[in-house]
């Protein structure tokens, strides 16, 4: 899949990889994956980020920013620590209003368009994807610099 994106990107760029956790230790697998990765193509800046358990992880620690959206309840209220919650897709079905419930393919994508990316950080998977992604902007900005230098 490395190949095949760096071939996408005509080897301008950067990748980024972002993978649930599920059961996983995101600590230690996301630097094997990462290390997997650059032997693929360690010519490209690559990061890997593994959300706590799941994507929606993200969406409880951002729950009040997201209060009334997509079939949620308006009055949303955080879990405790909302990267220890196994199943956040069924804490957030648990969320809904009355004969609605969370569907990933459609609803993943509006409420991470909308929700708040200060109050993420707070969630310590999206605050590694938050500077991953600068790293990769930055690298990118730097190679096109360099570029422009050469011709």
């Amino acid at each position: 899949m490395v190949e095949l994106v760096a071939r996408k990107i005509s080897g301008e760029g950067g990748i980024l990889i972002l993978l649930d956790s599920d059961d996983d230790c995101p600590v230690q697998l996301g630097p094997e994956l990462r290390g997997r990765a650059l032997k693929a193509r360690g010519d490209l800046p690559i990061a890997v980020v593994l959300a706590k358990c799941e994507f929606e992880a993200w969406f409880l620690a951002v729950a009040e920013s997201l209060r009334g959206k997509s079939g949620l309840r308006n009055d949303l209220q955080p879990p405790n620590s909302p990267e220890e919650i196994g199943d956040a897709k069924g804490w957030l079905n648990q969320q809904m209003e009355r004969g609605q419930r969370y569907r990933e393919t459609l609803d993943q994508p509006g409420l991470t368009a909308q929700f708040d990316l200060d109050e993420a950080r707070n969630a310590a998977s999206f605050d590694k994807c938050y500077r991953d992604i600068i790293y990769l902007l930055d690298e990118s900005r730097k190679a096109s610099d360099l570029n422009k230098l050469k011709e």
